[in-house]
């Protein structure tokens, strides 16, 4: 775990608080299991450092060897993003120990984390979204199931902003088409309800009346999309056909879904939606995490103007 860590090989008390931190991270958060795993493995980490120092307890840890086990990783060439995701891992756990009583103080309330460098992923322009969705649907002219299935999930990623994990885990049942909403369940389980536009809801009526029957096996159960086997499509199929589809647009940068995300985020605040609202359709926690969206429509209004503006 971690680095060099293993829980296996920790001294017997933090062995056995990370066991049941897990638990809890499983239990009571109900995060999904790679989250989970990169958190124990970042905690085990952290204990390992401590008890190379010398302490066998949790009650042991403070701020010093909270500092000390971020200093040794930043040696070690760790990302800035790295570091501020295994300080957020440190407090959580630590915030953690305090509220159940395992310890007498929160070591890590004080610890700050480098600021990671953020950079989002190129975005397609208006045009270029469009030309990726007409591209799809001249090859679903065939009325092949397959195709018509791709025409409608490049058309829900884009009109949504979903994540390509809330596509593929999408039921019948989540779909209320007279409303055109849609029912997400995004991370940790938080359910939000998001609306799609016309396009959209033409390309899935499409895809669950004339394509999904044809493609259906046995084992599809409830999911709106299907693979090329009948049953529940996986995010690498997803991820590999918009790749395959963003090739063909001329000029187009190479993104995957998430690339789909960040434009429907993109066109959304430069159409005139609010920061909040756009929060509300991605799922995001913290406001600030949307507002990151802000720096790429503040540069192509910068460019824009720069462009047009004769002072400029």
């Amino acid at each position: 775990m971690g680095d060099s860590a293993n829980g296996d090989e920790l001294p017997e008390a933090m062995a056995r608080t990370l066991g049941e931190y897990e638990r809890h991270l499983v239990a009571e958060r109900d995060l999904a299991p790679h989250t989970v795993r990169a958190y124990v493995a970042d905690v085990a980490g952290l204990l390992d450092h401590a008890a190379r120092l010398g302490q066998l307890d949790v009650n042991d840890l403070d701020l010093r060897t909270l500092r000390s086990w971020l200093a040794k990783q930043q040696t070690l060439g760790r990302s800035r993003t790295t570091l501020a995701r295994r300080a957020t891992a440190a407090r959580v756990f630590t915030a953690w120990l305090l509220r159940t009583g395992r310890t007498r103080e929160d070591a890590g309330a004080s610890l700050g984390s480098p600021k990671p460098h953020v950079s989002l992923p190129p975005v397609l322009r208006a045009d270029e979204a469009a030309d990726l969705i007409r591209a799809a649907a001249e090859l679903a002219d065939d009325g092949s199931p397959v195709g018509l299935r791709d025409v409608a999930m490049l058309e829900m990623l884009y009109a949504t902003g979903i994540r390509v994990g809330e596509l593929v885990g999408l039921d019948i049942d989540d779909i209320d088409r007279d409303r055109q909403v849609i029912r997400v369940f995004g991370k940790g389980r938080k359910e939000r309800a998001v609306p799609f536009g016309r396009p959209a809801a033409r390309a899935l009526d499409f895809w669950l009346k004339q394509g999904r029957p044809r493609l259906a096996a046995d084992g599809a159960g409830a999911a709106v999309f299907l693979g090329a086997r009948g049953r529940r499509i996986d995010q690498r199929a997803v991820r590999t056909l918009v790749h395959r589809r963003i090739a063909e647009v001329p000029g187009a940068p190479d993104i995957g879904p998430h690339g789909l995300r960040h434009t429907a985020a993109t066109h959304l605040l430069e159409g005139g939606a609010d920061l909040r609202s756009v929060q509300e359709l991605l799922g995001h926690a913290s406001l600030a995490t949307t507002q990151l969206y802000t720096h790429v429509t503040t540069d192509r209004l910068r460019r824009a103007y720069q462009q047009a503006h004769p002072r400029a």
